[in-house]
């Protein structure tokens, strides 16, 4: 456990560790270390388990699901006089911390996207480091005794399940633990092995989880204590123990070994970024904790899945920003054969949207951008041919309709819901954008002259679409442009679609982020000659973490996302604060000559408050912008890497 000074580090005291109830302790902080797959182990600096997604081993399946497989692993210390001390924290339905191991913590450490923790008791100081085996559902765990007058005897206490990575278990039937050579199997599904096991087999009632309920969620589980491993430690020794799934009958390397094989990882991960400061080589690692393989993207850790609008729209942050152009350029190909497969009777997921294939195709114009592969190019020109295609003629597969009087995409009352706006109360949408939606619009008309510019750069015929790209640029420029000096964020919308539209087909001015897309996308639609319309998004929705997604004098408007699921869905895009906005925001600066100094300070700070070392998905819409939602979000990680990287152009 040697401090690699090559590595980016965070690090926290006592004062931190081990406050549990203050919203900037180590109860509140969260770190993540991803397998590569889909899978990961999560918790907090305290050690304190506050979601039913906190667990050690978490295993992703074929499928997209997770499960939980050993969900804590906790440490106790005999001491030579006898006295037992216990280091792990556990928080119990009756508000009891016990035991109450945080109290011991010295320091906690993320050196180089790996968690250590170092407990003190007097002269006895212990710490445990974690890592998992890239590619592979396999967790390694190491404690060594730093310093002690002499020998102690370890013990860790296994808990464990297998459950969905959602859900929450109640005693009843345990899981099936098998003993076998130097440990468990739990259900056959992964093993534990380790120094000196002993079983014991009993359950653990009421353990409380803050974070659920404060979602509004089942908030006690119950956990089953299956046995133990039991050591002892002379200073300056160590104590290995393995979890894995799959095949159980091949042991990965030494929990050491891994160790040393994920700090080599992680320098490779930051050399290839060519990171020019310490943000940099931060923001390199959490990009890494989202790629898995396939390859593929998770668009947040602990809960959501693998979407095509998340995995595109972050493509050129965590692949072009990160030096990961080769495994970006597979991503892509992989997609288009999403996207070929894709029929109009589909069931189109709220996560989805009608906006992911043109987001495909803005990644694959940034990637020829950025790289010159035309080769790429030339490969998946029929894929967005098909894409253009898809959103023409009578099948519009994708679920949004070229309107011919204006060749601008028009979506229906069935797909209101169907833009990243995408929340949802009892089946209907918070945020209906049925009509023609500012952002979708950009994409469209960014769509055609990227889809244009590939097909001459391959040397194919791109007449066609530079006439319906004129068409949709001149409509743009007609019909969004508001009186109020910004744009619609909707026109064409149908009669009663929103609060104020009334009973004929009207257009929405509601100030929301969503025009920011036609000044900050390639081939915008707008000259952003005259910077208005982005003075005033950034005086209504411009924060510390990112842009609120409605205004704060418009109707509806909600400045804290929080509680039960149906209050936070009606606030999740009505003025809660979007960090991947900032990416838009500073792109229409600079395009229409305004200060953009300073606009990533407060999102640089917030790698070391929340997701530790990583960006979270949402926070509140008033100061002091509590971040919520996932903990570590693809999108906003890419976008403040491609901010950082545009503005130190």
């Amino acid at each position: 456990m040697v401090d690699d000074d090559s590595l980016p580090a965070l690090r926290f005291g006592p004062q931190v560790c081990g406050a549990l109830d203050h919203p900037a302790g180590g109860g509140s902080r969260e770190w993540l270390v991803a397998d590569g797959t889909g899978g990961y182990a999560t918790g907090t600096v305290a050690g304190l388990r506050t979601r039913r997604y906190h667990g050690l081993l978490v295993v992703a399946g074929p499928d997209g699901s997770r499960t939980m497989g050993l969900t804590a692993l906790d440490a106790a210390l005999t001491l030579s006089s006898g006295a037992e001390v216990k280091l792990a924290t556990h928080e119990w339905e009756s508000g009891a911390h016990a035991p109450a191991g945080h109290r011991y913590l010295e320091r906690f450490e993320l050196v180089g996207g790996l968690p250590r923790w170092r407990w003190r008791i007097g002269e006895v100081v212990l710490e445990r480091e974690l890592a998992m085996l890239h590619g592979s559902p396999s967790l390694a765990v190491v404690h060594r005794l730093v310093s002690a007058p002499s020998a102690v005897t370890l013990s860790l206490t296994a808990l464990v399940a297998w459950r969905p990575a959602d859900e929450i278990r109640r005693a009843g039937d345990p899981p099936r633990v098998t003993q076998v050579a130097d440990g468990v199997t739990v259900e056959d599904a992964f093993r534990l092995a380790g120094p000196g096991w002993r079983s014991r087999g009993e359950w653990w009632q009421g353990a409380f989880l803050r974070e659920e309920m404060a979602r509004g969620l089942p908030a006690t589980e119950d956990l089953w204590c299956a046995g133990g491993f039991t050591t002892t430690l002379a200073p300056g020794e160590v104590a290995e123990v393995s979890a894995w799934a799959g095949d159980l009958s091949r042991r990965p390397p030494r929990a050491t070994v891994v160790l040393g094989v994920a700090r080599r990882r992680a320098r490779a991960v930051v050399a290839a970024a060519k990171p020019t400061d310490r943000t940099d080589a931060l923001l390199a690692l959490a990009a890494d904790q989202f790629v898995v393989k396939g390859p593929d993207v998770i668009a947040g850790y602990p809960w959501h899945g693998t979407w095509t609008r998340d995995s595109m729209a972050s493509y050129e942050g965590l692949f072009l920003g990160t030096g990961r152009a080769v495994e970006g350029a597979a991503l892509l190909h992989r997609q288009a054969g999403k996207i070929a497969g894709r029929r109009v009777d589909d069931v189109l997921a709220p996560e989805e949207g009608v906006d992911g294939p043109l987001w495909f195709v803005h990644a694959v114009d940034r990637h020829v951008h950025a790289t010159g592969d035309t080769h790429l190019a030339s490969e998946l020109l029929g894929t967005l041919d098909a894409v253009i295609a898809g959103y023409e003629g009578p099948e519009h597969t994708f679920r949004a309709e070229v309107d011919p009087a204006d060749n601008l995409l028009a979506i229906g009352h069935a797909d209101a819901a169907a833009t990243w706006m995408n929340a949802r109360r009892d089946g209907l949408p918070v945020t209906p954008r049925d009509g023609k939606p500012v952002e979708l619009n950009a994409l469209w008309v960014n769509a055609l002259s990227a889809v244009a510019r590939l097909r001459e750069r391959c040397g194919a015929d791109a007449a066609d679409l530079w006439s319906r790209h004129d068409l949709a640029h001149r409509s743009f420029g007609k019909r969004f442009g508001a009186p109020t000096g910004w744009l619609y964020d909707v026109v064409d919308a149908p009669p009663g679609a929103y609060p104020l539209g009334g009973d004929e087909h009207h257009d929405d001015p509601v100030l929301r982020p969503n025009q920011l897309f036609a000044y900050a996308l390639p081939y915008a639609p707008i000259d952003p000659a005259e910077p208005r319309a982005v003075r005033a998004v950034g005086a209504a929705l411009l924060t510390s973490l990112g842009l609120r997604s409605l205004a704060p004098s418009e109707y509806g408007y909600r400045g804290s996302y929080g509680g039960p699921e149906p209050d936070r869905d009606e606030a999740y895009h009505q003025g809660t604060v979007w960090p991947h906005l900032i990416g838009a925001y500073v792109d229409a600066c600079r395009s229409a000559g305004l200060p953009s100094t300073g606009l990533l300070t407060g999102l640089e700070t917030h790698l070391e408050e929340w997701g530790l070392g990583s960006i979270s998905e949402v926070a509140d819409g008033d100061a002091p912008h509590q971040a919520g939602g996932c903990p570590f979000s693809a999108r906003s990680v890419a976008e403040l890497i491609r901010a950082r990287a545009r503005l130190s152009r």
